[in-house]
């Protein structure tokens, strides 16, 4: 929410203190029974800071007491007064991997329903996106953008260059080598 306009900002006031926004035809919207959730990164190398120690991990009500000042730094007093600010801990590495094997067991199960040929990966695969999610340190957002910016494009070309060739595809098997992701689509 950091990134919106102020007027953004102005707006959530209204619905803060009247329960109701206007629409751009003027018809009102009643936000009666409504949780509205604003996510912001602001604090986030603080957050990362301060659970860097898994073993002294603060509570989170002393993250969200210790953010209190960033956020000052971005949203007006008047705002912060209406919110309540709920941290997250930043994902652990163990957690990142765990991520990465549901999102390619999905991937698993689509390629054994559409195309019935067995799919597999190595714990080295899943290390090198948990590597370059923390490298970036966009932690959970980053697998997705691996997956379907890298792993799916250069399967799915495959997939469609054997079609074209009229070869079968007998397995989908991703490894690494030299920090790059492999394929093997023959027996």
């Amino acid at each position: 929410v950091e990134k919106a306009h102020p007027d953004v900002h102005e707006i959530f006031f209204q619905v803060f203190d009247k329960g109701v926004m206007e629409d751009g035809e003027g018809r009102l919207i009643d936000f009666k029974n409504t949780l509205i959730l604003l996510t912001s990164n602001a604090g986030s190398d603080m957050i990362m800071d301060m659970c860097a120690d898994p073993d002294l991990m603060p509570e989170p009500e002393g993250i969200a007491k210790a953010l209190r000042d960033p956020l000052l730094k971005i949203f007006p007093a008047a705002l912060l007064g209406r919110l309540v600010t709920i941290p997250y801990y930043p994902l652990s590495p163990d957690m990142i991997g765990k991520i990465t094997r549901l999102q390619l067991d999905r991937i698993k199960k689509r390629v054994m329903s559409a195309h019935g040929v067995p799919f597999t990966y190595t714990d080295a695969v899943v290390d090198t996106i948990v590597s370059r999610c923390q490298e970036l340190e966009s932690g959970g957002r980053m697998i997705d953008a691996i997956v379907t910016n890298t792993m799916l494009p250069d399967i799915s070309a495959e997939f469609l260059r054997r079609m074209m060739e009229g070869k079968e595809v007998a397995k989908v098997a991703i490894d690494v080598t030299d920090g790059n992701f492999t394929y093997s689509f023959d027996a």
